[in-house]
């Protein structure tokens, strides 16, 4: 694709972190290597009010004419309560200006609630996937499309392109080559979901770190990333009166958290199922560690080419078996390094994302 400029188009920032910005600011370094040449823009709706952003959006889209821009879509990027209605009207605006238009979908299944306005929000959810791929010229998912049910049967226009690592893929190499095994296994957990489901998943962790450790392993486990410092009692109670290790982290820079991971035995994730959206699996990947966890709707290629072993969700004794036989055998260990860091060359590095991307662009 000869050099050009793609907008990548933001909602509402997310915070404390945002994976979506952390994405396209690597992709947009990745892409800038290669001749595509990607600016970030934002839609301010959330500080200034719908009608003063697109106003805004409306002039900036006067000098895109004819270029690619890619919304970026998760359902609360959108909106404040899950009623992503506006995001359609978005796309609307950019097409009435001339503007070549496509989505990358982040989130792309309505979130199935109880109660009169968790209904209504689902259906307003489904809506606005259905209408933003209607308007789009281009349609981006995460996962492999065939796991898209609500797709018509024409997908001409959707293509599956995974998500990389939010951090340096540098940073993991280094480590990989430099450092020497540890000597107490590290069992690394990347983020707990909160609420209700966060005290479920510490419960998975306790269950199949405790099988493991019966097998007269010493063990450490890490927990970073979001959500764990909020349960840091719950973990340290859980494996109270053992002689495992427990440290929570919790959120750190980028390149403390590659170095914790590439120095870690296995990534254990117990949050939802593993698939090619979910940062926290292709983090473990890109590292070139092996993965313990849930397969569930979204599971599948090229995931499954990494070095993981996956158990049908809520299958505790499963996981217990997958985590202690990784950390007990050897072979297997090298094995699933290896194959975690081929998958990571192969699909998961920015260098790949970003070929992708030029190849969607151009046949577009």
């Amino acid at each position: 694709m000869s050099a050009g400029k793609t907008i990548l188009l933001l909602g509402r920032r997310d915070e404390p972190t945002d994976g979506v910005l952390d994405y396209c600011e690597m992709l947009r370094a990745a892409a800038a290597r290669r001749g595509l040449f990607f600016e970030l823009a934002r839609v301010g709706w959330a500080e200034k009010g719908w009608g003063a952003a697109l106003a805004e959006l409306r002039k900036q889209a006067e000098s895109w004419r004819d270029q690619w821009v890619l919304l970026q879509f998760t359902t609360l990027a959108w909106s404040h309560r899950g009623f992503p209605l506006r995001a359609p009207h978005v796309l609307r605006l950019l097409r009435q200006s001339g503007v070549r238009t496509g989505v990358v979908f982040h989130d792309f299944f309505p979130v199935r609630d109880k109660g009169i306005v968790g209904k209504a929000r689902e259906i307003s959810q489904a809506r606005a996937l259905r209408q933003l791929y209607a308007l789009s010229e281009l349609s981006i998912f995460t996962v492999p499309v065939n796991k898209v049910g609500w797709l018509p049967m024409r997908r001409d226009k959707a293509i599956f392109i995974p998500v990389g690592s939010n951090f340096p893929e540098s940073d993991c190499s280094a480590k990989q080559d430099s450092s020497a095994p540890a000597k107490t296994p590290t069992i690394a957990v990347f983020g707990i979901t909160g609420g209700d489901r966060g005290g479920v998943e510490v419960g998975d962790i306790e269950y199949a770190v405790k099988a493991a450790h019966s097998n007269g392993l010493p063990l450490h486990v890490a927990a970073i990333g979001r959500g764990c410092e909020v349960f840091e009692t719950k973990l340290r109670e859980a494996f109270a009166g053992t002689s495992i290790e427990v440290s929570v982290p919790g959120l750190m820079p980028a390149v403390d958290l590659a170095r914790t991971l590439a120095g870690s035995t296995v990534l254990l994730c117990v949050r939802g199922h593993v698939s090619s959206r979910r940062g926290s699996a292709i983090a473990g990947i890109v590292c070139g560690i092996p993965i313990v966890g849930y397969r569930g709707e979204e599971t599948g290629f090229p995931i499954t080419e990494a070095g993981t072993i996956l158990v049908n969700q809520n299958d505790r004794e499963g996981l217990a078996r997958a985590l202690t036989s990784v950390l007990t055998d050897e072979s297997l260990c090298r094995q699933l390094r290896l194959r975690s860091r081929g998958a990571a060359a192969q699909y998961f590095s920015w260098d790949a994302i970003a070929s992708q991307f030029i190849s969607a662009l151009s046949g577009n």
